[in-house]
This record gives structure tokens, sequence and C-alpha cells, in this order.
């Protein structure tokens, strides 16, 4: 399998969340704002289990992508927000509450929006 550039596979990425049910998914380029990421994913979960299968798809795609997440991946214990270091991107699965109260589209602004999800919101 190709490797994809850092942009194509981020784009993969939001796409395959968006196809998996993760809702408002976005993909923003913040590397001109952002001091140790070029891009962001953001994607709400509907439940504690969709999060847990959206990680899943994420480390399968990882896995063929010959991609590391940097310290493993990150999450609450009750799975209100899972993360993963990609190094030159950071992903997050959040659950509806978190999203709303860390609103992390406002804290990056600045960036450039690359996707948008085609999923109504719930």
């Amino acid at each position: 399998m190709e490797q994809l550039s850092d942009r194509d596979s981020i784009l993969a990425c939001a796409r395959l969340l968006d196809e998996h049910k993760g809702r408002q998914t976005i993909a923003l380029y913040v590397g001109e704002v952002c001091g140790f990421a070029d891009y962001i994913v953001i994607t709400t979960a509907g439940s504690a289990g969709h999060a847990r299968g959206l990680q899943k798809h994420m480390l399968q795609f990882f896995h063929e992508q010959n991609i590391t997440p940097l310290n493993g991946q990150k999450r609450q214990d009750d799975n209100s927000w899972n993360l993963f270091d990609l190094g030159f991107a950071v992903v997050h699965i959040m659950s509806d509450e978190a999203r709303k109260f860390y609103e992390l589209e406002k804290l990056w602004f600045g960036g450039n929006e690359i996707f948008r999800s085609t999923q109504p919101d719930a």
C-alpha cells in the first residue's frame, strides 16, 4: 500500500470517521497557528460504545498506514474524550457534552478547514 502524504492521511482519517457516523467531523490545517501539530481532526461520538468503535477504526487505519500514535492513545475513563497524537496531527473523538464544553473549533479558529462532515446532526 502506498504511503499517503500527511494531508491525504488526515483527509482519509476524517472521511473514515464520517463514514462511521462520527458527527460534525471537521479537519483543520493549523500548521501556521499551532506549534505542535499541522492538523486537527474533531468528531462527535453518539455514545461510549460508538466512541470505542471509532477508536477501533482509527487504530486499524493507523496500522494500515504505518502511523504510530505517540504515547499510545489518551482517553477519559468515561470515553468523553479520546485523543490520538500522531505528531503531525491530533485526532479528537469527543462526546457531545465534552465537545460543547471545550469548543475546540473556537480554539483553532485560525486554522483552514480542509474537511467538513456530510453527516446530519443527531
